[in-house]
């Protein structure tokens, strides 16, 4: 399992664009499974509703973790994506 922790810097938090392209991004690696939490709460990358669901904005802290045989390159590319985008 590898995950990090993440501030959000994007002022409107994970809206509609990052959360399609965290969600597509996270059903490339198929079977390695991807999180993201938030003051408790965890879902599925690949979930777009339940990801928009977490209500995340900027200041907020998350936490992404990637479990399976991809983990190393699963969490590399989302670090890149949170990183570019939010």
């Amino acid at each position: 399992m590898k995950q990090f922790q993440y501030t959000v810097k994007d002022p409107l938090g994970i809206h509609a664009r990052p959360a399609g392209m965290l969600a597509k991004l996270a059903k490339d690696y198929g079977s390695t499974v991807i999180t993201i939490t938030k003051d408790g709460t965890t879902v599925r990358a690949a979930q777009l509703i339940k990801l928009m669901g977490l209500a995340v904005k900027q200041g907020s802290v998350v936490t992404v973790t990637a479990e399976g045989p991809a983990e190393e390159e699963a969490i590399a590319a989302m670090r890149q994506l949170f990183e570019e985008h939010l």
